[in-house]
């Protein structure tokens, strides 16, 4: 073969000049290169500033023939080329030369394509940051099948294998914040879906990370579509109080988000305690009570007196029609609370 190859360069010039490009990314792609050397070694062999980009973390990675990063302001490229990866596109690469192209760059982009796509499947991309929401999607999905499951999570940089945690988060703060600091030594992966965000990750996430102002749902890891579902539907619980919840921690509260919002409205307690939400001085002392179950706990938790709680309570129970202070009114006040803040998930 390499006699054969010695024979057509010496016919052809352009075949010469192919053939030296295919050994010398064969050579990168033995030597396991990633994307930055990859970057470097192209703007070297072309003779002018070249470019990758992933659509997964959207960052580009533009190095001059110096091997040093480009810092001009990137023109319109004079080459470019998909990267493809188990048929669906993954990013791109190209050439920013100041004439037109030359009759080898299409080679070379080509050529570089395919060892992207070898270095993506091998590291994965950016191990915090922006994720296509359409991969995050198909991760999560539950009408998805095995195999496109896989194949997202593996262009997500999730490797085979070990289970994904799934995080549903609401907040202010960009998701990416956010998964840098739950996790800022792993593999974080982070998209809207809707109104909530989803927050991919390859290690658990404790609680305590969470910054003030976000509200987040985990589940045990599991099938990522599982998962999602779960911490979802923990994600529904949290309150002011309570910003992060675990489903595992919800037990059979958890059913209560499984009734429909007709039933749960409808019902005595439910509507009598919708009745005094209006009134947030008591809306804040059922929240207490029912958090601590005690009456003096409470009137630590709200800097009360504990005689004023003890009148406020009894104000709520003739408001609901029932006895605050027993133990069957205590969990009746506290199913109904769960499923007035499922019905209104803006509720404090």
């Amino acid at each position: 073969m390499e006699a054969l190859a010695l024979r057509l360069s010496g016919l052809d010039p352009y075949v010469d000049g192919a053939i030296r490009i295919v050994a010398f990314y064969d050579t990168l792609m033995r030597r396991r290169v990633d994307l930055p050397a990859l970057a470097r070694a192209s703007a070297g062999l072309a003779e002018c500033v070249t470019g990758i980009r992933l659509h997964g973390t959207e960052r580009a990675i533009r190095v001059s023939p110096l091997g040093t990063e480009a810092t001009t302001e990137p023109p319109t490229p004079s080459t470019t080329a998909p990267v493809t990866l188990d048929d669906e596109e993954i990013g791109a690469v190209w050439l920013e030369r100041s004439g037109p192209p030359t009759a080898l760059d299409d080679i070379l982009l080509d050529r570089l394509a395919i060892a992207v796509a070898a270095a993506v499947e091998r590291y994965g991309p950016a191990r915090t940051t922006m994720a296509d929401p359409a991969l995050v999607e198909l991760a999560v999905a539950t009408d998805a099948d095995e195999a496109a499951r896989a194949r997202a999570l593996r262009l997500l940089g999730f490797a085979p294998g070990p289970p994904v945690h799934v995080v549903a988060v609401r907040a202010d703060l960009p998701l990416d914040r956010i998964g840098a600091g739950i996790c800022p030594d792993g593999l974080v992966k982070a998209a809207p879906l809707g109104d909530v965000g989803v927050l991919l990750t390859a290690t658990a996430v404790h609680p305590s990370s969470f910054p003030p102002g976000v509200r987040a749902g985990l589940a045990a890891a599991d099938r990522p579509d599982r998962s999602w579902h779960r911490a979802r539907t923990a994600l529904r619980f949290t309150t002011a109080r309570e910003p992060v919840v675990h489903y595992a921690d919800l037990g059979a509260l958890a059913l209560l988000a499984e009734i429909p919002r007709e039933s749960a409205r409808a019902n005595p307690d439910v509507a009598a305690l919708a009745g005094i939400a209006g009134t947030p001085e008591d809306l804040e002392t059922l929240d207490a009570y029912c958090a601590t179950g005690s009456l003096r706990r409470a009137a630590d938790l709200l800097h009360l007196h504990h005689s004023s709680v003890a009148r406020r309570l009894e104000h709520l129970g003739r408001a609901l029609s029932f006895d605050l202070t027993d133990p069957t009114g205590l969990t009746r006040a506290r199913l109904a609370l769960a499923a007035w803040r499922l019905l209104d998930e803006g509720a404090p």
